[in-house]
């Protein structure tokens, strides 16, 4: 068990979107074209002009297709997040919103957006190929369920925190577009883009440190083998991992390996989002 408690879970914010075929899942080569794409979302570039777009038309399947996934998250429960993947997603979205707010003054919650195929967001098309991403444009975080199994093909983990860890990794976009620094980052180029998904990883370790605090905490105490599984996830999804230990790290966007890993490991042994400025720091 992760989720402690039981009853049904606020999905206020969290919407169905997408449905039918979409765009088809492209090719990720590894998970490169998920670096691509998502970068792409937060420099505001239309990810449709490199990925070749995706269509959204809401035929009826589509529609059909986004009833049910409604219908699905309105029915979730605290039991059901332990087992559903569907449901985990909204459950980490309540999570974060009790902490966050403790954490920041001014914070406001973000959107969620559960979505399958194709989507049309603030940030322009996009499809379930690019993987989970946060749009600044319309402050909501979109997510594909399928993404796990991607993760886990790449040789990440499907298990629930790691799962939770990418929710806390984009809402960590959030908080960083709260307070200016994702502007700030995409001004950078490549550098500013590392800083930014470094800090988000950092975000999110913040989070997994406060999640299991206090009577009222929705997680249960975090154990070991649970943040094992992050550590596998954040090593997968490094840029040397994905592109090769060979490649150049001028054209890494996200972080190494080790980066992530060291960053998130930073905010969950702080629990300080002070500790997470990494644009104050020429060791990354």
């Amino acid at each position: 068990m992760t989720f402690q408690g039981s009853g049904p879970l606020n999905t206020g914010g969290v919407s169905a979107g997408g449905g039918g075929g979409g765009g088809g899942r492209i090719a990720m080569g590894g998970g490169l074209g998920l670096v691509v794409t998502i970068v792409a979302l937060l420099f505001g570039v239309n990810p449709g002009d490199i990925m070749g777009g995706a269509d959204t038309s809401s035929g009826q399947q589509a529609t059909g297709d986004q009833a049910a996934l409604q219908q699905h998250i309105d029915e979730c429960t605290v039991e059901l997040a332990n087992s559903d993947d569907v449901c985990r997603l909204v459950a980490t979205k309540n999570s974060l919103n009790q902490v966050w707010p403790k954490l920041m003054n001014g914070y406001t919650d973000a959107d969620m957006t559960i979505f399958s195929g194709g989507i049309d967001t603030g940030c322009g098309a996009a499809s379930s190929a690019m993987g989970p991403f946060y749009c600044p444009a319309d402050q909501t975080a979109y997510f594909d369920p399928s993404f796990f199994s991607e993760l886990k093909r790449m040789g990440g983990s499907d298990g629930p925190l790691a799962q939770m860890y990418v929710v806390a990794h984009e809402y960590g976009h959030h908080v960083e577009n709260l307070t200016g620094v994702l502007a700030k980052g995409q001004r950078m180029g490549n550098d500013g883009s590392v800083r930014i998904e470094l800090q988000a990883d950092c975000l999110a370790g913040v989070w997994a440190n406060h999640a299991d605090d206090g009577p009222d905490a929705m997680l249960a105490p975090l154990t070991d083998d649970q943040i094992a599984t992050v550590i596998q996830s954040a090593k997968a999804i490094g840029d040397d991992t994905i592109q090769g230990a060979n490649s150049n790290p001028e054209g890494w966007t996200h972080g190494s390996a080790k980066q992530r890993v060291r960053w998130f490991t930073t905010g969950y042994e702080s629990g300080d989002p002070k500790r997470c400025d990494t644009f104050a720091t020429d060791d990354l």
